[in-house]
């Protein structure tokens, strides 16, 4: 015999006759639970990666890599400017001036983040230029006192262009006549969409209006970064920052968007722990269908154990069953899984055409597809667990059926 005993025995135990159908069901069961809950896993894995890659194009697309401010204001911006493009991994640097403000118009108000541009600069920062569904980034005119406004907010205040909307900061003015809030109009020259969370809180305005009502008059807030992999900004911002000298300050993408990011990332480990719990259940049924199976082949044990095979290689025939079931139904949901995985979108849209509806509507949601994208580090991370699970749920009814003592066994045969 060439094979190992223990797995040649093992491999066979796997075919049950018929006088032992209930097991050769548990055994089906078991393995279909196993390729079902790693079929889920990398195929909501994948789910989640997509909208994770949906949101960091979309977002980081529109909001700079890095920010770099300086305490007070920065003056001769350009030359700092040219310094840090210099940096490895930097392609561009914008200046920009930002605040919070009160947004009203028609009866409405909305809180916003108001940022100060150059349209000339912003470009290559920023790919909103390409977003704009409703007038043109181009207005943004010095003293032209001109705002575009991302689409939810626009939908929310119930303006358009050519609609007056009034900026409120969170600022007091000291008159002789009183105390007053300070405020300035503004005309809506655009609006645009990116289909993320920017389309609710932020709003555009030239870079030296934005001085104007935060008193930096000839002065810039700081400087947008763009780097060429948004990844490389991660702990270059501040390091570059700390390089211009003292009073300088950085902060990456991470600190400004990085709430959102770990929120998706926490959710994507939540589901995936929870869809582990069908792994864990189609292991239990392993335990079942072998401690079943051992109590049926006691005699075979028996006589196992008379020709010679050690208690090790008994433990090992039920490993090998057990796990045998497991590995195989972990890599049949792979396969399943992977090739979901890469056909999501088009099945989704499949579908909807059948159906002749959305399954996701754009005005609710900020894609109008499902999206998906496969990692190999994910499907080799859940078909590690699966195989772990399967191993450890035949060690107990191994070790049963190696403590099966062979006169015992055959006393009543």
């Amino acid at each position: 015999m060439l094979k190992p005993v223990p797995l040649f025995i093992g491999l066979r135990y796997i075919a049950a006759r018929r006088r032992q159908q209930f097991i050769s069901f548990i055994n089906g069961f078991s393995l279909l639970g196993m390729a079902l809950g790693v079929f889920a896993l990398i195929v909501v894995t994948s789910v989640m990666n997509g909208f994770d890659r949906e949101l960091k194009t979309r977002i980081l697309s529109v909001v700079p890599h890095g920010f770099v401010e300086r305490d007070g204001g920065l003056q001769e911006w350009r030359e700092t400017a040219q310094q840090l493009e210099q940096q490895p991994h930097v392609e561009a640097a914008s200046p920009f001036v930002q605040g919070f403000a009160l947004l009203s118009a028609n009866g409405n108000s909305q809180g916003a983040q108001f940022q100060g541009v150059d349209p000339a600069a912003l470009p290559s920062v920023s790919a909103v230029g390409e977003h704009i569904i409703m007038g043109s980034l181009d207005s943004l005119q010095p003293r032209s006192y001109q705002i575009v406004l991302g689409r939810i907010l626009a939908q929310q205040l119930n303006v358009v262009p050519g609609d007056s909307v009034i900026l409120t900061l969170p600022e007091v003015a000291v008159t002789p006549a009183g105390i007053f809030p300070r405020t300035k109009r503004f005309t809506v020259a655009g609006v645009f969409s990116v289909g993320a969370q920017v389309d609710q809180n932020v709003a555009l305005i030239n870079i030296e209006d934005a001085a104007r009502l935060m008193r930096l008059t000839g002065r810039v807030q700081g400087l947008q970064l763009r780097f060429d992999d948004m990844d490389n900004a991660l702990g270059r911002v501040s390091l570059y920052a700390q390089a211009l000298g003292e009073g300088f300050s950085g902060e990456d993408w991470s600190h400004s968007q990085g709430s959102l990011f770990q929120a998706v990332k926490m959710e994507k480990t939540v589901v995936t722990l929870m869809l582990l719990i069908i792994v864990a259940v189609a292991a239990f049924n392993i335990v079942s269908a072998l401690v079943l199976m051992v109590a049926d082949k006691r005699s075979d044990i028996a006589v196992l154990r008379t020709l010679g095979l050690t208690s090790r290689q008994i433990m090992a025939v039920f490993m090998v069953q057990g796990s045998a079931i497991g590995i195989i139904g972990a890599f049949v949901g792979a396969v399943l899984g992977l090739l979901i995985a890469l056909n999501l979108t088009d099945i989704v849209s499949w579908a909807e055409n059948l159906m002749g509806g959305k399954i996701f509507d754009p005005r609710v949601f900020f894609v109008s597809y499902l999206p998906s994208e496969f990692r190999v580090g994910d499907a080799v991370v859940v078909l590690s667990a699966a195989v772990c699970m399967s191993l450890l749920a035949t060690v107990f009814p191994a070790w049963r059926a190696a403590q099966i003592e062979p006169a015992e066994a055959l006393r009543y045969e």
